[in-house]
């Protein structure tokens, strides 16, 4: 599997498995940092109806009661096509929540990834860009989204910065 995860910037893991953003949509990683300050791994069970995964670990879950929807993408740039997953997945978790259904979305440490999905879900649901940052951070950590580019895509619009993304040689 190609490498999906930017190097540790120095930013803490989270201080929590996952945590709820809005009814339903719950925002988290496959890591997360208990109070000693150890790493340790998140296993998903059967605690969410629909898991959407950005980066996938053997043996972190979900269950089979789960329904699990992958679309592994970078922390870094995304091209094109990465954009198009990203708002493909904001989509399936917009629809989960309106059949009901708990939504997990989740990468590595909850921050970056599963933000811009979940920002985007957000967006789409009619909440700004600034807004559906503010709701993840207020509901997951103030250090979500701290990839820049990931919060220059929202505010740009998906659309746009896929198509910009499509310039690229």
């Amino acid at each position: 599997m190609k490498k999906t995860r930017r190097r540790d910037r120095g930013v803490p893991g989270p201080p929590s498995p996952w945590d709820e953003i809005t009814p339903g949509l719950w925002m988290g990683g496959h890591y997360w940092t208990d109070p000693a300050g150890e790493p340790r791994p998140v296993v998903v069970a059967d605690e969410f109806d629909v898991v959407i995964s950005l980066f996938t670990r053997t043996g972190h879950g979900p269950g089979p009661r789960a329904e699990h929807v992958v679309g592994e993408i970078p922390d870094a740039a995304l091209t094109a096509g990465q954009l198009h997953t990203v708002q493909r997945l904001a989509r399936t978790a917009a629809l989960a929540l309106d059949s009901g259904l708990t939504t997990l979305v989740r990468c590595h440490s909850g921050y970056n990834r599963s933000g811009l999905v979940v920002a985007q879900c957000l967006v789409d649901r009619g909440l700004t860009p600034a807004e559906a940052v503010a709701r993840v951070r207020r509901g997951r950590s103030p250090l979500a989204l701290n990839n820049e580019l990931f919060t220059s895509y929202l505010t740009a619009g998906l659309d746009v910065a896929a198509l910009l993304a499509g310039l690229d040689p």
